[in-house]
């Protein structure tokens, strides 16, 4: 069934501007509100209302699906329903369906008179997103004005976590645990406390390709799936994709590792980071640089990704003894003057008994993972560390460092952490959540903070990143595992590493789920 949207009132983000000009040249007073809207409620009623009094022109600007930075999940209606009933108010002139994450692009097109928010926006120092003064700015900077609503107000988050069925109940009820410990306030400071730490991020370089296709059908000869080719993409993994997540929560952030001289690697690591990453890399002539191929389809209505087969290129004789020399002689150099190391041994040979060593020595703070894949299943085992503060991996690489399938996964959690000496880690459980253990043995279940999915190849690298940072500041268990598994489930719903875990997204998805 089509829903009964005004079509009269619908504006095209790409032509709006034209449009809304003729109104100006009129004379016409054009007030702007932009948001969500995701449950139309009383209070946004009077919101609209009161902004429609102050000019000639109601214009709604109406963030689309992707752009929507609440956590996965939302918004919970879709936009040809959010559309919909902001077109059916009377006080709504249009409405623009805005592909952007914030307001400025749309600002930009339409040059209010007037933009205006509501009284909660009035002190930037309380936005989460830090975008309130970059709007105001450009609303000024076309020569109009920011006014403030003061009408009654009720929250769509509170209304939509605590009356709609979008929410576990098990979540729900470890959340609304959570926030009687720690205010949503106590969460944003623990995290502002990450900016200050200085991290190094060792490991293997992984470029990570994905071939987007969709199954025609299998070969009449070979019996093998028959694809029709979409698209293709490359993301920077490994410990690129560990150390863009750092990036926005510690200021200071450094990569050590080695890549070979393809150009098209040289131009995806200049491409995607930006100068907010250093870099300490080792260019090996005849070292080829680690690549993962992905053939991928995209499967019915929730969007996830089933990965078809998958291709490798690995070097297996790894980098020459002199380029491993280098490498070595650099971190010995200079990795006492950092707060945290961060290591992530994929298992593809960067990673030897000598570094080890090195590392396990003098690293400050150390964080450890160690990945289990189809390349050394069974080899790459976490259990040849000795030393490690804290740690993350996942169930199968905790029975595979024991050699014990079936055993009580809480025990060999314990012995892991006895074995490694650490303050805190965590063993990751996909859709279950993580269990968490600190020195003296105490274990912390801490739910999963989505179910929607698309693609969990990086998510264990998002949760290792947030997890390493609250383990070095010492953050309570909960807190730590909770910050971990926001990262894990906002990276869950992104293709690979295409996009990092950003500060502030984490923060609007934690100001989210916590709003009760």
């Amino acid at each position: 069934m089509e829903l009964a949207i005004n079509k009269e009132k619908y504006l095209s983000f790409e032509t709006c501007a034209e449009i809304l000009d003729s109104y100006r040249q009129q004379g016409s007073k054009i007030v702007l509100c932009n948001g969500v809207f995701d449950l139309l409620h009383p209070g946004h009623i009077a919101h609209l209302q009161a902004a429609k009094a102050m000019g000639d022109l109601l214009v709604i600007s109406l963030t689309a699906t992707p752009y929507v930075n609440r956590g996965p999940g939302r918004p919970i209606f879709s936009d040809e329903l959010r559309l919909s009933s902001l077109a059916a108010l009377a006080c709504v002139d249009y409405v623009i369906l805005t592909p952007k994450v914030t307001a400025l692009e749309v600002i930009e097109k339409v040059r209010p008179h007037i933009y205006c928010k509501g009284d909660e926006y009035a002190d930037a120092s309380k936005d989460v997103t830090q975008n309130i003064d970059k709007e105001v700015a450009q609303v000024r900077a076309y020569g109009g004005d920011v006014r403030y609503t003061n009408e009654i107000t009720f929250s769509s988050t509170r209304l939509i976590n605590n009356y709609l069925d979008v929410v576990p109940s098990e979540l729900k009820d470890y959340v609304k645990d959570l926030t009687q410990q720690y205010s949503y306030e106590q969460i944003a400071d623990a995290v502002e406390a990450m900016q200050l730490l200085k991290v190094l991020v060792l490991g293997d370089v992984i470029i990570d390709e994905f071939v987007h296709c969709t199954v025609q059908g299998l070969t009449s000869k070979g019996r093998a799936p028959s694809t029709r080719f979409v698209k293709k993409e490359q993301h920077l993994g490994g410990i690129f994709a560990i150390a863009r997540h750092l990036e926005s929560f510690a200021n200071s952030v450094t990569v050590a590792s080695a890549i070979g001289n393809e150009p098209d690697v040289h131009r995806s690591i200049a491409n995607q980071i930006k100068g907010s990453i250093d870099l300490n890399l080792q260019y090996a002539e005849g070292y080829s640089t680690v690549t993962k191929c992905r053939y991928i389809e995209q499967q019915g209505t929730t969007k996830g990704y089933t990965q078809l087969f998958a291709i490798n290129s690995i070097d297996e004789e790894g980098l020459a003894p002199q380029e491993r020399q280098k490498l070595l002689d650099s971190l010995e150099k200079s990795i006492k003057s950092y707060d945290l190391v961060v290591l992530a041994d994929y298992g593809h040979g960067l990673i030897d008994s000598s570094m080890m060593e090195l590392i396990q020595s003098q690293a400050p703070f150390l964080a450890v993972n160690c990945q289990t894949n189809s390349a050394n299943y069974g080899y790459n085992l976490i259990s040849k560390y000795r030393r490690a503060d804290t740690f993350c991996i996942d169930e199968q690489e905790l029975r595979l460092a024991f050699s014990n399938r079936y055993g009580d996964r809480n025990e060999l959690l314990k012995r892991l952490q006895s074995h490694l000496g650490a303050q805190q880690g965590w063993l990751t459980l996909a859709a279950s959540g993580s269990l968490a253990i600190q020195a003296n043995g105490e274990l912390v279940m801490t739910p999963a903070m989505t179910q929607q999915v698309k693609d969990t190849t990086g998510a264990g690298d998002a949760f290792f990143a947030l997890a390493s940072l609250s383990a070095k500041l010492d953050l309570p268990l909960k807190l730590g595992s909770f910050l971990g598994n926001m990262a894990g489930a906002i990276a869950a719903n992104v293709l690979g590493n295409e996009k990092p875990v950003a500060k502030p997204r984490l923060l609007k998805f934690a100001k989210t789920i916590c709003t009760f």
